[in-house]
């Protein structure tokens, strides 16, 4: 997601890097924040969920549009009271034995009073969602993490909550059999020793025998008030492990939680500052990387960011776009 606005410190580039290949081509509804993807079973319908609008969503015939509006999905907001923090974000949505999850967050922008919560629909329409409120990870001052930007994986027959936003950066929750509510208490997975621990919008993806943790560095929004200096705006980075619940190390062998971070995806030609992202199996491109940029040819509001998206290369045993 977006919390909060400091600068970020010094981007670890490291390993494959490079020249990036332009984002694949988008038509329709393409301005987006915190995009997350999924394929209906039913017909193959492409719905794309983003922060904004009590979680805006769109559908589409692929991944490239024409990307169609269909509304809010909890129109009249979530059942989750944190006394006037009411704002929706950043939404994280699977499959779960036959029914549509969608996770998101409950806070408000800087703070860290803030809420995971869950709706479902058993076939993402308009006006079928159902608000189930908390799943049970919460945060306040008192924690060390941000409970916002949640991301579920199913690994080894158990289910994991990955999440977090500055502070002490990402921790992951073990879930119940059915993923609606955390089974035990939180730990941490990746961690910026540095500055102001600018990690945040994690997304936990399997391939090839590993668990890539995809992650956001560096600051992400208002570029058209308060541009950050030259490579701390929002970059996409990486470590992977042989489990889904620790053990993660970049490129180079740095620890996840100790600083380390292979750049996927940083800002190049009209492409400025790339993150909010997710991973998807495509049936046509295969791994598809998609997240939100800013095209420097149309402006640097918030309200103008694009959804991108590049099939990703696992040839090298790292993602590369």
């Amino acid at each position: 997601m977006y919390l909060p606005i400091f600068a970020a410190s010094a981007s670890l580039l490291v390993g494959v890097a490079h020249g990036y290949a332009s984002p694949g081509s988008c038509s329709g509804a393409c301005n987006v924040h915190d995009p997350s993807l999924i394929r209906r079973e039913s017909d193959g319908r492409y719905f794309r969920f983003s922060t904004g609008n009590k979680i805006s969503y769109a559908s589409s015939s692929s991944i490239a549009g024409p990307w169609t509006t269909i509304g809010s999905m909890l129109p009249h907001g979530s059942s989750i009271d944190l006394a006037g923090n009411t704002d929706l974000w950043a939404p994280d949505v699977h499959l779960v034995n036959g029914v549509y999850y969608v996770y998101y967050s409950v806070s408000t922008f800087g703070s860290q009073k803030s809420a995971i919560g869950l709706a479902t629909s058993t076939t993402m329409n308009s006006g079928t969602w159902k608000d189930h409120g908390s799943v049970g990870i919460t945060s306040d001052s008192t924690k060390l993490y941000n409970a916002i930007d949640p991301n579920l994986i199913k690994a080894g027959g158990n289910y994991y909550m990955n999440f977090g936003s500055f502070w002490d950066d990402l921790y992951q929750a073990p879930m119940k059999s059915t993923p609606t509510a955390s089974a035990s208490s939180s730990h941490n997975i990746a961690f910026n020793p540095s500055g102001t621990h600018a990690e945040e919008g994690a997304f936990m993806y399997e391939h090839g025998g590993y668990y890539y943790l995809f992650y956001s560095a560096g600051i992400c929004c208002s570029y058209d008030t308060s541009k950050p200096a030259s490579g701390a705006e929002y970059k996409i980075k990486v470590c992977r492990s042989k489990y889904p619940t620790s053990g993660f190390v970049d490129a180079s062998g740095v620890a996840c939680t100790n600083g380390g971070g292979t750049t996927v995806l940083e800002s190049h030609g009209t492409v400025y500052g790339p993150g909010g992202q997710g991973v998807f199996t495509d049936p046509t491109h295969g791994p598809v990387l998609y997240y939100h940029y800013v095209d420097t040819t149309i402006g640097y509001a918030d309200s103008q960011k694009r959804f991108g998206w590049n099939a990703i290369d696992f040839s090298s045993g790292w993602p590369v776009v």
